[in-house]
């Protein structure tokens, strides 16, 4: 299936999809705030500018856009059927970006938690929530 925007217009789409401020990040911002967590946003820094950051706990949060991130085995994960060979090389660039600032942040000191889009949609939202609480209880009973 060809593309239905030209190429102009398909640059302009793809340049007003942002990297900060997402609907997936703000779920998460709003949840943790709501339960007492305290955080920061994207500290320029610590490596790869966290989407979170809790000092308090150590631990820094990254919510990751399951196409972006190239989240294998997901079906937000499509490769392009167009200029494909580019797409994956972008997409592979930013999954090794990924591992080096969370090997960076890991022998910092920091716990990094990683969440994907898919995992805040409507059918594991709640629990995924429930993991990241659990999670950081857990580190601050560790810290203590």
């Amino acid at each position: 299936m060809t593309d239905v925007h030209n190429a102009q217009i398909r640059s302009y789409n793809m340049s007003r999809i942002g990297s900060k401020n997402t609907k997936p990040e703000l779920l998460v911002r709003k949840f943790l705030f709501s339960k007492g967590f305290r955080f920061k946003l994207h500290v320029r820094n610590l490596p790869g500018k966290p989407d979170l950051v809790l000092p308090k706990y150590k631990t820094v949060i990254f919510v990751h856009g399951c196409f972006w991130h190239g989240h294998e085995h997901c079906r937000y994960f499509v490769i392009p059927k167009t200029r494909t060979e580019w797409w994956m090389e972008k997409i592979n660039r930013n999954r090794t970006f990924d591992m080096i600032h969370e090997g960076r942040l890991r022998e910092e000191g920091w716990n990094v938690i990683v969440i994907y889009e898919c995992a805040l949609k409507k059918e594991r939202q709640e629990e995924t929530l429930a993991e990241i609480a659990r999670r950081l209880l857990q580190i601050k009973m560790d810290l203590d």
